[in-house]
């Protein structure tokens, strides 16, 4: 989910591991200068495409373009364990490997990156954060309250990342197959895709050309035209499901929440759980294909 506050880590950070540290310190040392940049270990690589199905079913030629941006992902970022929690190479690996899996096809992979450029930090927690709210309601009282979180991503700010959701990505979250079209990567770097406009609102900066369009403005509106009558008619489904008992969607129903989070549930489901979300999204499927894939 988006936010604008960065919520404060509750402990003290524990120390990155290995790989991670040799990164962090080249970065630190020379982040705006062309440095040499490590390559992933081809055993560390090899175990978390594995870990992953939806990373596995790539091509090999796609692997190898991911482990590349993902290797300069984390020259570029920093991770930050929480509670105790010590990021080890793997886990940073695996959360690396996710977060460039949208931007794989957007050419070489500084220009990539320059996508997530607001921000350095990434703090995981070792399971569920709590953030402090305030909703103020139609009379204009002030109502605090706990939201538990899985991510969090802040415009401008870190990625805040619960490690356990970042471990299940693409499995069952309950019995057949609900729940295995998700990635907390893939959706709180999406927002952060979407926040390049701004406050994160489903709307993400499209590229030049988008759909055959010829200006920026016929380019928004091809995007509105997919989005907003499938939004309109997930969130419908999701209130019969949830008021009268019908049938269950097979996306996660967090996304009928707001226009952002049905854009970036959908990322995840069109990253994790390809043919499936073409089966229940044909008319998302081209318009996300020519986004994430352009020129393809």
């Amino acid at each position: 989910m988006p936010a604008t506050p960065a919520p404060a880590p509750a402990t003290s950070p524990a120390p990155a591991s290995g790989f991670i540290r040799l990164l962090n310190r080249l970065s630190r040392r020379v982040r705006s200068t062309l440095a040499p940049v490590p390559e992933i270990p081809a055993t560390l690589w090899l175990q978390t495409v594995q870990r992953y199905a939806f990373l596995g079913a790539l091509s090999l030629q796609d692997q190898a373009k991911l482990r590349a941006l993902s290797a300069l992902f984390l020259q570029r970022k920093e991770f930050t364990g929480v509670h105790g929690l010590e990021v080890t190479d793997a886990m940073a690996v695996a959360i690396a490997a996710q977060a460039c899996l949208p931007l794989l096809h957007w050419g070489e992979p500084a220009k990539a990156l320059a996508w997530y450029d607001d921000f350095v930090g990434i703090v995981v927690h070792p399971g569920e954060a709590v953030a402090r709210r305030q909703a103020v309601d139609e009379a204009g009282v002030v109502h605090d309250y706990d939201e538990v979180l899985l991510g969090e991503a802040m415009e401008r700010g870190p990625v805040m990342l619960s490690w356990p959701a970042v471990d299940g990505a693409g499995r069952p979250l309950s019995a057949g197959e609900r729940g295995s079209g998700t990635s907390v990567v893939v959706h709180e770097f999406a927002h952060k895709l979407d926040m390049r406009n701004g406050g994160a609102d489903g709307y993400p900066p499209l590229p030049a050309g988008f759909l055959g369009t010829q200006s920026p403005g016929a380019a928004r509106e091809r995007w509105r035209a997919a989005w907003e009558p499938a939004y309109e008619d997930f969130r419908e489904r999701v209130i019969i499901a949830e008021r009268f008992g019908g049938e269950r969607p097979w996306l996660d129903a967090y996304g009928a929440t707001a226009p952002a989070e049905f854009f970036a549930v959908a990322c995840e489901a069109y990253f994790v759980s390809r043919d499936r979300f073409a089966q229940e999204f044909p008319v998302l499927m081209p318009v996300l294909d020519a986004y994430f894939r352009p020129g393809g």
